[in-house]
Parts: structure tokens; sequence; C-alpha cells
């Protein structure tokens, strides 16, 4: 199936007729993405019920902001040894391991009754960020394995949008479940989540890697070292794992939405479900108009990330001189348009460039980036919030995203000169780089 549908012109590839038609031919993928979809709701109930939550018992925002970081800091230092084993062994049975010890640590939070007992919040977020840290970049990398090499484009914006999609979905009616139901029942509700995603993941029978046959496998310490050396010698991947990165030196705006929410606009739950929903509608449609920008040349793949990041800065540069509650969620709306674009645009050109054999690592240490840089970021904010108040530190991190993008622009100067397209580019990246070149589809 997948020789021929490679071949055959009258399939869509864009739009929404794409979409249907990619999710109905290709089961594999299908399952892949309906079980982010659910996993990524999931995801949004627990931490609008834990920011609630912790706010409540310690009214510090300081407190908030380690939610975040105890997730952050424990994915970004098992990062390389996590990329090391998504390029070695069996991806899919990672993932699906993944999912199940993460359902079994979300009960956990079922523990947590009072002051007294906060501590195992942030003890359990850093617990399931080690298995997050190797189900993301098996994930990211697995991508161009399960789908024909001209639905790649189509399918990294899918699944770009299903975590802005949940985003949206779950942040929203986490809210108002936590209100009406109960915390507890969001904390059910993402166990549950885990464990439906490794259900629908046995269920791909594509392979998640390309078969490595008798290749002897590199150490981790060889493995990194190898890593590095392949992205210093491409300036475009160096720039692509730039993007994330930088844009997570901004990215202590996003642990000021719930103090806002809170202590500005004073909605509690409520307040931090619709600030979180907006934002995900944001990364929802974000990947979308971030493709169309991108067309189908180099130039524009860069020209569409460096649009992203500036609109990011932009919108949260106004949000805090926004007197409802309102007007504040279309500002974080409009800022995760660029924030969901520039992310779904450097994953796909990443995708495309870097081969399979390495590209595990490579995502890691894309995800070890963005992770390092949204720590730092979240821990300053949280102290500017409690040193400044909140609409201040919102304007200096919002401040810094509009400098990075600048700069990111000005660096990446050359790397938008000629109409390269994307094909020529598979071509440069060398042999083992085309996407879906091996295993038999599913219809």
């Amino acid at each position: 199936m997948q020789a021929r549908d490679s071949a055959r012109p009258d399939i869509p590839r864009s739009g929404l007729r794409g979409t249907v038609s990619l999710l109905s031919r290709n089961r594999d993928f299908r399952n892949l993405y309906v079980a982010q979809l659910i996993s990524f709701g999931g995801d949004w109930f627990l931490l609008v019920a834990l920011y609630g939550m912790v706010l409540d018992l310690t009214n510090s925002p300081v407190m908030a902001s380690l939610i975040l970081v105890s997730e952050l800091v424990p994915f970004f230092l098992i990062s390389p040894v996590a990329g090391h084993l998504v390029d070695r062994f069996n991806r899919q049975r990672l993932m699906v391991g993944a999912d199940l010890a993460r359902t079994v640590l979300c009960l956990g939070f079922l523990l947590v009754h009072g002051r007294s007992l906060i501590w195992l919040v942030f003890v359990l977020q850093a617990a399931i960020a080690v298995f997050n840290a190797a189900f993301e970049p098996a994930s990211q990398a697995a991508v161009p394995n399960l789908v024909d090499q001209e639905d790649l484009a189509l399918a990294n914006t899918l699944v770009g949008s299903a975590w802005g999609t949940m985003l949206a979905v779950g942040a929203a009616l986490g809210g108002v479940v936590a209100v009406l139901l109960g915390r507890r029942a969001a904390f059910v509700g993402d166990a549950l989540s885990f464990a439906v995603s490794a259900a629908l993941l046995l269920r791909i029978h594509r392979p998640f890697s390309e078969e490595r046959g008798d290749e002897k496998q590199a150490g981790l310490v060889e493995a990194t070292a190898e890593t590095v050396r392949y992205a210093r010698r491409d300036h475009r991947v160096l720039a692509l794992l730039a993007v994330k990165g930088g844009f997570g030196l901004a990215g202590g705006v996003l642990v000021l939405l719930p103090v806002f929410a809170k202590d500005v606009f004073h909605q509690g739950d409520v307040g931090i479900g619709i600030l979180y929903g907006a934002r995900g509608i944001g990364a929802l449609i974000g990947p979308f108009i971030g493709r169309r920008i991108a067309g189908t040349t180099q130039r524009g793949l860069f020209v569409a990330i460096a649009i992203s990041l500036l609109t990011f800065g932009l919108f949260y540069g106004v949000f805090p001189v926004m007197p409802v509650l309102a007007l504040a969620a279309l500002c974080s709306m409009a800022a995760h348009l660029g924030g969901g674009a520039q992310w779904t645009l450097s994953t796909y050109g990443l995708q495309v460039l870097v081969p399979d054999r390495i590209r595990g690592r490579v995502f890691s240490f894309d995800f070890a980036l963005v992770t390092l840089a949204i720590t730092v970021s979240n821990l300053a904010a949280g102290w500017a919030a409690e040193a400044f108040g909140p609409r201040p530190a919102m304007a200096g991190f919002a401040a810094v995203g509009l400098l990075y993008a600048g700069a990111w622009w000005f660096g990446t100067r050359g790397l938008r000169r000629g109409p390269k397209s994307h094909e020529e580019l598979r071509g440069e990246a060398g042999p083992g780089t085309r996407p879906g070149g091996r295993g038999e589809g599913q219809g």
C-alpha cells in the first residue's frame, strides 16, 4: 500500500480533504494520532487541577512554577540516555511501556490531601517526566516511518495540532471538571488516558524505525558525540535545533497564565482552563497557517519560523495590559498561533533532514534544549511575579521572545537564500533520510 499510495497523484495531500484521506487510509498513523489526542487531553486535565491545587494550598507563584520545573529538570537530565534508548531499542515497546508506567504514577496524585503532602506532587511529576523523556522523541522519530514521504508534512502538522486540540479541549474541560467533580476526577482521567494510549499503540503494525540489520550499536558517549558532530556539520540542523530552545527562553509566560487567572482576573480553576484553552486553540490552528506560509521551499520554511517566533512575543507583549479575562484569552490564542507553528515547522525540518538511525537522539537533544530553557524561564518568571507582579513579569518575558525572534532571523539569513525545495533537501541529507522508506503499510 505504501508504494502504491506514494505513486498515486489523485490522493489529496493537504487541507481538510488530505487530512480525512490520510486518517482514513493509514490505520497505523490514525492509531498514533488518536493515542496522542487522548493522552494530551488527560495531561491538560491534570495540569489545570495541579495548578489550582498548589495555588490554593500555598498561594505562591513560585510553588506553582515548580509544577513545571519538577517535570522539566528530570526530562532534561534523562534526555541523553532516553535518546540513545530510542535509537537502540524497539520504539513501539518503549512508548507502550512509558504509557503503562505513567498510568500508575498518575494515580499517585490521589494521595495528596493537604499542604503537608504537597511535596508528593513534585516527586510524581519528576517520575512521570522520566518516561515522557523516552516517549516524546520516540513518537517524533517514528512519524516518518508510519506515513508515505508525500504525507509527512501533513502528518507532522496533524501531530502538532493534536497537542493544541487537546490543550484547548482538555484545559477548558479540566477547569470545569475540577470545579464540578473535583480534582481527583482529573487525576483519574489522566491515568486512563495513558492506558488507552498504550492500547492504541499496540495496534500499530508498521515498524517505528528502519531495519538496522547487523549494524553495531554505539555506546552512549559515542552515540552522543556522533549526534553533536552531525548537527555541527549541517547548519540547517543547528538552526532548527535553536528554534525551540530560543522559544523556551520566553516560556516563563506560560507559568504566569494561572497566576493571572487567579490573582489578576480572580477566576480560579475556570480562569486557568479558559486561558490554557485559548492557548490550545492557537496551538491547534497555528501549525496549519505555518504550513501554508512555509510552502515547499527552504526559504519559506525559515521565513515562516521567524514570523512564528515574532508572533509569540508580540501578543504576549500585549497580554499584560488587557483589562478582562476574555481579551487576555484572545491574546494568548494569537500568541500560540506562532507558538504552535514554530514547534511543528522546526520538527518537520528535522524529520526531513536527519537520518532515522540518529533521529531519536536529535529529537532528544531538541527537547532537552527547550526543556532547559523553559526550566530557567519558569523559575525566573515565578520569582519575577512575586518580586514585581505578574504584569511586569509577563511584559519582560515577552520582550525576551521578541529579541530572540530578531536574533534568529539575523542568524539564519544565509539559509534563506535560494528557493531550494524540501525534496532537494531530502536528497542532500544523505542516505537513510528518506521518510517512510521501509515498512509495509495498511490502508
